[in-house]
């Protein structure tokens, strides 16, 4: 049984790529928020319990759930009372409706949370859940390369490659030529790259720690990563890991940023070989730093990050395409103004918005014309999970929500008490997921996708007390 257990996590880990998974019953064509991981969870969970109830394991009881259980406490009162509110219905979305969909999301959630938490105890088992994240992260770039070949080469023809890709996907192909790999959008594959897979590629090099045989794999992997990075064109998630990494560094890696600089500097009053070879370095950096910059540029969605042409804030907002997202959250926050200490019940903010839209967002954004035609049925969201929770759930859950994320951080933390170098790996790649994820809530605003609850659910895991280790605990 534990054996099968570890091949559950192991699967649900590999799955983690794919996003919108098309053969899920009893859900409509609008949910696009499918994990596939969602199947081998839905196994794995009842067999931990199951196991457990028969005392053949001790499942490890965390400070963080005391911490989750309060906010799920929370939202499911501030929930209830969103009830005597009683928005009217919405496109035929009634409250009760959204309130249980979003429940629903919320559970999954936390399901994958506890599996993270369970299924890792140690150092072999970070190295068991690297690894198959890591076969993971390798199932993505194979697809994103096969839709590279098919976007700028002649070799396969694009309509049979979305043929493929609506075999298993809700979505086709991006039509502007954007990698969106095994994920929805390009937007979400860049949002797994940095909260979920390089994370533990950027530690691995960090901390000069390998959980394979092979010395080579992660620097690979990691090359290849940042490629299909770049190539979702995506700016929330080239911009996520550019801060996450930068940030991670400064904590947490200025050791091994000062042993380069010396070894660096020092290079230069040596031989001639030396200063070429740091030099060709430089010139390296130097040339891929450009190269991105100049890859980046040529579309013109990105390069409006800095081909200003507007007189206000708000025209830059709308001239950059972030015009949508900015008047969905102003929208949702006119709730929040309403109800700022309970919110408007978790799932409810989108009766809020249409009716709150600013004024410079009816005139100048045809996404928002075309969302408010009469013959639309899509149900508008804030996109930003900070807005959603500030309207939905108030300021007390939204502190509450604050409190669990610094919960989590001090797990992730309290490991790095332990003087061993998995530790420092696992720590460094949390904090790097921990800012990743906090900065990505910013952009989306969906609480069942797996990104923001696998990682800190492992690193919760790893830094159980030592003496909750026996050999009574799940082997995997």
């Amino acid at each position: 049984m534990n054996k099968f257990a570890s091949f559950l996590w192991g699967t649900v880990l590999l799955a983690v790529p794919v996003t919108s998974f098309r053969w899920f019953p009893f859900l409509g064509e609008g949910t696009f928020v499918r994990p596939l991981a969602l199947y081998p969870l839905a196994l794995l969970l009842p067999l931990l319990l199951v196991q457990a109830f028969r005392k053949k394991i001790h499942l490890y009881w965390a400070g963080a759930f005391v911490a989750l259980a309060v906010l799920i406490l929370f939202i499911f009162t501030a929930t209830s009372f969103g009830v005597m509110f009683d928005p009217l219905p919405l496109r035929g979305q009634t409250y009760f409706g959204r309130a249980i969909r979003a429940l629903v999301t919320l559970l999954i959630g936390v399901a994958f949370f506890i599996a993270a938490v369970w299924m890792n105890k140690d150092e072999n088992d970070l190295r068991f859940s690297a690894r198959w994240i890591f076969a993971g992260i390798c199932l993505d770039i194979f697809w994103s390369g096969l839709q590279a070949v098919t976007f700028y080469t002649d070799l396969l023809e694009k309509e049979m490659v979305t043929h493929w890709q609506l075999a298993f996907s809700m979505r086709e192909l991006v039509r502007s030529n954007r990698i969106s790999g095994l994920a929805f959008e390009p937007a979400w594959l860049a949002g797994q790259f940095a909260t979920v897979f390089i994370p533990f590629l950027f530690a691995s090099l960090l901390t000069n720690y390998r959980v394979t045989r092979l010395k080579w794999l992660e620097p690979v992997l990691l090359a290849f990563s940042l490629l299909v990075l770049l190539a979702t064109y995506s700016r929330g998630g080239i911009l996520v890991t550019i801060a996450a990494a930068g940030l991670t560094t400064l904590f947490l890696g200025r050791d091994m940023l000062r042993a380069i600089w010396n070894w660096f500097v020092g290079g230069f009053h040596a031989r001639v070989l030396d200063v070429a070879i740091r030099a060709a370095i430089l010139l390296a950096v130097v040339g891929f730093i450009a190269g991105a910059f100049l890859f980046l540029g040529q579309k013109e969605y990105f390069s409006r990050l800095w081909n200003i042409n507007a007189d206000s804030l708000n025209e830059y907002i709308v001239d950059i395409n972030a015009g949508a997202r900015g008047a969905y959250s102003v929208g949702a926050m006119a709730a929040f103004e309403q109800h700022p200490w309970s919110g408007v019940g978790l799932g409810a903010s989108g009766f809020y918005i249409y009716e709150n839209l600013p004024d410079w967002a009816l005139t100048t954004l045809p996404e928002i014309a075309r969302q408010l035609d009469p013959a639309s049925r899509s149900y508008p969201n804030p996109k930003n999970l900070y807005v959603r929770l500030l309207a939905e759930i108030g300021l007390i859950g939204f502190f509450l929500f604050l409190a669990f994320q610094f919960h989590l951080l001090g797990d992730i933390l309290d490991l790095s008490h332990r003087k061993e170098l998995w530790a420092r790996f696992a720590v460094t790649a949390g904090v790097f997921a921990w800012l990743a994820i906090t900065f990505y809530n910013f952009t989306q605003d969906s609480l069942a996708t797996p990104n923001i609850w696998l990682v800190p659910g492992i690193l919760v895991g790893l830094s159980r007390p030592v003496r909750d280790e026996n050999p009574a605990k799940l082997q995997i």
